[in-house]
């Protein structure tokens, strides 16, 4: 079970946090990462955590002023990133051009969607995941596992018509123990939470919390 903390722009110590999941994840059989934002990548990196982009851009090398190269990214510390978030939406090619260069920088890809069917498109480009994530229910506390787990499972079934080499998570909502259970027996097979964990006064005993049900 992989669990991602996106930092988004809260105004959290991302090393203190990256700390935090570093050691929840030495002490817990699930997979812990965090991704912090673009600036923080080299150091949140540096403590030694699974290190995430929030997301790069469909572009190489070259006049892209403003832009997320995935190769730096990459060279900061990062082994993955997120893509397409309901934050940060990218059209379709660009999606598949933001994979595209992720592979090249040899990073890891989890790209989001909104619903069952943007998943089997999302899925059709070959991405290592693809997360299920409603954006109505992001940041609210409810998970889509209680709103609606019809979705998560509609997700993981529109994967695999498509690919089943591409894993399932699911996002939006996620804040207790019961919530990544309820994920994983729906067929995901990981999180994605942000402010449980990075607006949390104790984020290791958030995490703490998080994994054990696990």
């Amino acid at each position: 079970m992989l669990i991602l903390v996106n930092l988004k722009t809260y105004p959290c110590d991302p090393v203190a946090v990256a700390e935090a999941v570093r050691d929840v994840d030495e002490e817990t059989d699930a997979r812990v990462a965090v991704a912090p934002q673009a600036a923080h990548i080299e150091r949140v990196a540096a403590t030694g955590v699974e290190t995430w982009a929030q997301h790069v851009d469909p572009i190489d090398y070259g006049s892209n002023t403003g832009h997320t190269l995935a190769e730096s990214v990459a060279e900061a510390g990062a082994v993955g990133t997120l893509i397409n978030h309901s934050e940060q939406r990218l059209k379709l090619a660009d999606i598949d051009g933001s994979v595209r260069a992720a592979e090249r920088a040899g990073l890891e890809t989890i790209v989001c969607a909104n619903n069952p069917a943007q998943i089997g498109a999302s899925a059709a480009l070959g991405p290592d995941a693809v997360a299920v994530e409603p954006p109505e229910l992001i940041g609210t506390g409810t998970p889509v596992s209680q709103a609606d787990p019809d979705v998560v499972e509609d997700a993981v079934d529109a994967a695999s018509r498509v690919d089943d080499d591409v894993s399932v998570l699911c996002g939006a909502g996620i804040s207790t123990g019961d919530d990544v259970v309820s994920a994983g027996d729906l067929g995901a097979e990981g999180v994605l939470l942000a402010s449980g964990v990075a607006k949390a006064d104790d984020p290791k005993a958030a995490l703490e919390d998080l994994v054990d049900p696990l």
